[in-house]
């Protein structure tokens, strides 16, 4: 069983287009307040960021930003966190935000989001970190993603163990659970210091 104090959201500081994921963010935002979890993510008050954020910030938990100080400019950051982080550089906000989690969530998002998620699951495959990386499923919208992840590991490109290391739910309330049994495998690591 994975003990889970904190959890990092990846997902986009665009809103898009379905009501359904936009609602689902702020649930998942809801859950982690309500089971005392800190919710971790990227700072901004826009998109479906801004959604998951507001989700936890009205069940009065306890919300970490953390944003690289160029994007200060292009996005628009939310101050009513309870602490904002600023980074120099986009790699730096990445180590910060796994820095200060004990699991990960992507939701639906674009390219940052994708950008992170793979990030954060190819550290595990290195051994760098042990922590839970769920991808909350929602409508299918990760559907074709792990069509592509399974033909790789089809034609010898990506082993299974690590297509595993991806924990997919459909639902908040089973991704959740699954995050909460994580069991870190024993994955002989690739690089041997600790440092990305």
């Amino acid at each position: 069983m994975s003990e889970i104090k904190s959890i990092c959201v990846f997902c986009g500081s665009s809103e898009g287009n379905d009501t359904v994921i936009i609602d689902q963010a702020y649930e998942l935002g809801k859950t982690l307040a309500n089971e005392q979890m800190v919710l971790v993510y990227g700072a901004a008050k826009i998109g479906i960021m801004g959604r998951v954020a507001q989700g936890a910030l009205d069940q009065k938990g306890k919300v970490i930003g953390v944003i690289p100080d160029f994007l200060k400019l292009k996005e628009v950051v939310h101050l009513g966190l309870g602490e904002l982080i600023t980074t120099e550089t986009m790699h730096e906000r990445k180590m910060k935000m796994q820095e200060l989690s004990d699991g990960f969530i992507a939701l639906p998002g674009g390219f940052g989001t994708l950008e992170e998620l793979f990030e954060i699951v190819t550290w595990s495959q290195l051994g760098l970190h042990q922590k839970p990386i769920g991808v909350l499923n929602v409508g299918g919208f990760y559907d074709e993603l792990l069509l592509l992840l399974e033909n790789m590991v089809r034609k010898g490109f990506l082993k299974i163990e690590n297509f595993e290391l991806l924990i997919v739910d459909e639902s908040i309330e089973g991704l959740m659970t699954k995050l909460k049994e994580f069991k870190p495998k024993q994955v002989p690591r690739w690089l041997k210091s600790d440092r990305v």
